[in-house]
């Protein structure tokens, strides 16, 4: 492991790194957390304000720091908002960052997540940097963005009884910390999956066991998906999100790939993991 390194997060208020925040903590890491919002600063850690489209903030908070973790910014132009950080990253002379992408990626996909994240993939390659990618499935914690209907009783996806080897995005977090501080990483590409491919039903059924209520998944034709997500999300991620679901649906992320317990040393978390940790989530409305 590097001597105590200092590791600067992006993302650092988010879902997967909030968790990874507390993993580098536990590894010994110092960790600079960057943020947008000065009045929300991370409770423990250096805290640097700087926004993606800012490249001088950008290159201000990569600053005496041994290792970056990249996540990708919820925009349309997610890919060129990452292309300029690993440029300033490149020219600070940043040792290693870690990049989170996403399973499957590839230039020629159909669906443009996934695009867009090959492109990043296919720069840092070009720009030579110290890097390592990480690339994981459905994130088991998306489920969160359905507890009101499954306080409910139900949840609907147009997904179908197809199986998909979702992750906990905690075990996302726990790679990359293992990443970013340990070595032999550099140009690996790592796919991080769940320990088994779970269809929606039986996510549904583990919620129920968890909950104790009877909690259904449905299968909802993709307009409907669109229809109900519409003025929730802008359209550019609705219609990138039935993209990834069609992906899904085609059976297309059902393989299991063996990266979190081979880099953490502990076997993945569980769909009954995630249900019986956030049952409190989805409790009746």
């Amino acid at each position: 492991m590097m001597n105590s390194p200092t590791v600067l997060v992006t993302g650092a208020t988010g879902t997967v790194g909030s968790d990874l925040i507390s993993a580098l903590q536990a590894r010994g890491a110092t960790v600079r957390a960057m943020i947008r919002n000065p009045d929300r600063p991370v409770p423990g850690v250096q805290n640097v304000v700087a926004d993606l489209r800012d490249r001088a903030s950008v290159t201000a908070a990569l600053k005496d720091v041994d290792a970056a973790f990249l996540n990708s910014p919820s925009a349309p132009d997610a890919a060129a908002l990452q292309i300029q950080f690993a440029d300033a990253a490149r020219d600070a002379g940043l040792n290693r960052l870690v990049l989170l992408s996403q399973y499957a990626a590839r230039a020629d996909s159909p669906v443009r997540f996934l695009r867009w994240h090959a492109e990043v993939e296919a720069h840092l390659q070009r720009i030579g940097l110290d890097h390592t990618v990480l690339r994981p499935n459905l994130y088991l914690q998306a489920l969160l963005g359905f507890a009101g209907t499954i306080a409910q009783g139900w949840f609907g996806a147009p997904i179908g009884d197809a199986a998909v080897s979702a992750i906990d995005t905690r075990d996302i977090a726990e790679t990359a910390a293992v990443v970013l501080t340990g070595t032999g990483h550099t140009g690996q590409i790592y796919t991080l999956t769940g320990p088994r491919a779970v269809t929606h039903g039986q996510i549904a059924e583990a919620l129920s066991a968890a909950t104790g209520r009877d909690i259904a998944f449905r299968g909802v034709p993709a307009d409907q998906f669109t229809a109900a997500l519409t003025g929730v999300l802008p359209p550019w991620q609705i219609d990138g999100l039935v993209e990834d679901y069609a992906h899904y649906a085609g059976g297309e992320a059902a393989e299991v790939h063996t990266s979190v317990p081979d880099l953490t040393g502990r076997p993945a978390r569980d769909i009954t993991d995630f249900a019986r940790d956030f049952a409190p989530a989805f409790g009746p409305a």
